[in-house]
């Protein structure tokens, strides 16, 4: 059986290598064979996966942020046609990325009218919460012409397209997976060499390229005064790829920021850490899962965002944990409000009162319910091979 999986983004790539590992077990379970076949990163080749194109630095969220990786992304795509018009697949398999994965989808959809296409994570259009807004500007018209079923993440994800009559199953969110056995805080402070006196501070600012332009420097502004008013802590930044690093240490040095840049396991650097200041993303359920409070930044370009102003995309949330529970657990401090002042104000709302600690741990405890059981890779597996199953 040969299965096509397709995204982008370092955090596709976790969730793609995550989906991989539980169809092959899966798989074994039935005595079938898999070839699984893709576009990803290093995480997906690790699982022995075939990765036809590394699309790990090729995302952006925004207008004018897509324009550098136009070319580059459509070289890659007129090859995997081609690979795709030549080696059909079983099934079609897209995680986010949703420009790249609708155009290949609806490509696939034209050549094998009976293919079994199937989408996992999809894109966030449903926040709006508004289906003829999300289809005549975002991806769900595309989405409804072309895909088999969606398998949600989100409950209220999964409870607005069933609304609309779109074939949908809720599998949970995966990242409950990630954290079966955490890292504990003790044992991740001990290794990491942090102090019982000292706090730990991570700044998570990227996972793609734009975000190192527009969300660190903001960031890094905030952590300069939090080092002069807290001279007992320590800043961690952990690299997501290794291609940040020149930008990251020269912002690091303009501000006079003495943090240190990780890159070992990151799970472990985030249970050690007493706050987290986060891009938005998959990084901030994988905080809320660890009981690490954080303020969670997102800026794009002022081009990018007077045109969403105009075009009226008006989002309740952004970050995944407010996403689950559609409501605002975590701060989320977006665009004009990702002042260096306010992120200061946050932070040290969380390191100095107990009592907004406490509500915090209460709320991520609320939000662990609406991620559900673990297991949603092997439930996303299942569900992808029941629908090969339909189809032959």
């Amino acid at each position: 059986m040969r299965i096509f999986i397709c995204t982008g983004e370092v955090s596709g790539d976790l969730q793609g290598a995550m989906l991989i590992q539980a169809l092959q077990r899966q798989a074994q379970s039935h005595n079938q064979t898999l070839e699984v076949v893709g576009v990803g990163g290093d995480r997906m080749a690790a699982t022995g996966a075939t990765i036809l194109g590394n699309t790990t630095a090729l995302s952006s969220i925004g207008f004018l942020e897509a324009v550098p990786f136009i070319f580059p992304t459509l070289r890659l795509q007129r090859r995997i046609k081609k690979y795709l018009a030549e080696n059909p697949p079983d099934i079609f398999v897209a995680i986010d990325y949703p420009g790249f994965n609708l155009t290949l989808g609806q490509e696939l959809r034209r050549q094998y009218p009976d293919l079994p296409i199937i989408y996992y994570i999809a894109p966030q259009d449903w926040v709006w919460q508004d289906w003829k807004l999300s289809s005549v500007f975002g991806h769900t018209e595309r989405m409804t012409a072309t895909i088999s079923r969606l398998l949600a993440i989100f409950p209220e994800e999964a409870r607005f397209f069933e609304k609309h009559d779109f074939p949908v199953t809720w599998v949970g969110h995966p990242i409950a997976d990630r954290l079966v056995n955490p890292p504990q805080r003790e044992t991740a402070r001990q290794a990491l060499g942090i102090d019982d006196s000292e706090l730990a501070i991570a700044l998570i600012p990227a996972s793609r390229p734009q975000e190192i332009t527009y969300i660190l420097p903001i960031i890094a502004q905030a952590a300069q005064t939090l080092q002069a008013k807290l001279p007992h802590a320590r800043f961690w930044i952990p690299l997501s790829l290794e291609r940040y690093r020149p930008q990251i240490e020269a912002i690091c040095r303009r501000y006079q920021l003495n943090a240190q840049i990780f890159t070992g396991n990151s799970l472990e650097l985030l249970a050690a850490t007493d706050l987290a200041i986060a891009k938005s993303g998959t990084v901030n359920l994988e905080l809320a899962l660890l009981n690490v409070p954080q303020v969670v930044v997102y800026r794009v370009s002022g081009l990018t965002a007077w045109l969403a102003k105009r075009l009226q995309f008006n989002i309740p949330f952004m970050s995944p944990p407010n996403l689950v529970m559609m409501q605002g657990i975590v701060p989320e401090l977006l665009q004009d409000e990702a002042t260096p002042e306010r992120i200061v104000a946050e932070s040290l709302e969380f390191l100095l009162n107990p009592h907004r600690r406490e509500k915090l741990t209460a709320d991520y405890e609320k939000m662990r319910q609406g991620l559900g059981e673990s297991g949603a890779c092997d439930r996303a597996a299942q569900a992808i091979l029941a629908e090969v199953d339909m189809f032959r």
